[in-house]
């Protein structure tokens, strides 16, 4: 089971790849606390600069000798509406004002600098020689895949339909991460929409391993050995997972969100645009009860996500769980406070 493709492409001596959770979850502690347990630690870049990324990056190799990886999310094409902006802001401000948060004015940046970013992002994991980079939202272009590969990185990119899976493999990427409906967080359909992206891990797997020659790595819902297992049997090659780490001590998630999910049930997530305009699998609370039915207010991400940006970060720092967004995957029952060796250990006995 250990020593498959995945394993040694990866040179991992554990099939557990860490989710790369962007937003402070992933932090250096944690990243090279799992690649020295031997599985494989990643960065959640997608909202970093790349001087950010960068010093990331450098810290880790102080503290692992072994593979880690970094996640992009791939930049779309998104319009910027001021009237949208303007029935959006009038929805957020009396939350604003219930958490004495200022309307942020803050320019919204346009799709050109967010190209611009990501292409630098790309740029620091090439004169880093990062070992594995992973994709969300998307697939970049092939000349920055083969760029990549050209340097030595592995190539993964992310897939919640067979579609999807197909398509990054014929632009050549190395590995596919199968994202199941089940996962926390933002999901990482780019082809389907919302309801058509909604399948279920083990209905995706087996027939995305039928369809593509890629190694399929399974994600969404796992949280022990019995996961492992199943995604293995399915044909899985690996597993990525997100919520067993993130109330890891290691893990950079607020107290009150590790709490939230060791003390939710699997009926309570829900999938919600509220907060970043994107669709994502999260603990409901009363910022999503307030915002769901006003689905046709909601600015695409990343504006809405820009425009929630000081409503989430007051909320933290005031431990109010009703204004956080508080991601979750669907099997909050079977997280545990513990370390990430601990986790690593259990899950491989």
């Amino acid at each position: 089971m250990i020593n498959n493709t995945v394993a040694k492409i990866l040179q991992i001596r554990q099939p557990i790849i860490q989710a790369p959770m962007a937003g402070g979850v992933t932090t250096s502690e944690l990243v090279a606390e799992v690649s020295n347990c031997g599985g494989l630690g990643m960065i959640g870049a997608g909202y970093m600069t790349p001087n950010q990324m960068e010093e990331q990056i450098r810290e880790i190799k102080k503290l692992t000798q072994n593979f880690f990886g970094v996640n992009l999310f791939v930049p779309n094409d998104f319009k910027v509406d001021d009237n949208e902006i303007k029935t959006a802001n009038q929805l957020l401000n009396p939350i604003r004002a219930k958490l004495n948060v200022q309307d942020d004015n803050t320019e919204i940046p346009a799709t050109k600098k967010m190209v611009e970013t990501f292409r630098h992002q790309v740029k620091v994991i090439l004169e880093e020689k990062v070992p594995v980079c992973s994709f969300t939202f998307g697939i970049p272009s092939r000349e920055i895949i083969n760029e990549l590969k050209q340097n030595g990185t592995v190539v993964i990119g992310t897939a919640t339909t067979v579609h999807e899976a197909v398509e990054i493999e014929k632009c050549g990427m190395d590995m596919v991460v199968v994202q199941g409906s089940e996962a926390g967080g933002h999901r990482g359909n780019f082809l389907e929409g919302h309801q058509e992206s909604q399948i279920g891990l083990f209905s995706l797997v087996p027939q995305v391993v039928d369809k593509v020659s890629i190694p399929v790595i399974a994600a969404g819902g796992i949280m022990d050995g019995r996961g492992l297992q199943a995604a293995i049997c399915l044909g899985a090659k690996a597993v990525q997972m997100g919520t067993a780490f993130l109330t890891c001590m290691e893990s950079g998630a607020s107290e009150i969100h590790k709490d939230e999910i060791l003390h939710t049930s699997e009926d309570q997530t829900v999938f919600t645009r509220s907060f970043s305009g994107k669709w994502a699998r999260g603990i409901k609370n009363r910022f999503i009860s307030e915002l769901e039915n006003r689905g046709e207010s909601i600015p695409d991400f990343p504006v809405q996500n820009k425009l929630t940006k000081e409503i989430r970060k007051a909320a933290t720092q005031q431990n109010n769980r009703e204004y956080m967004s508080l991601w979750s995957g669907q099997s909050p029952r079977l997280a545990k406070k513990q370390t990430v060796k601990s986790l690593i250990e259990s899950i491989m006995k």
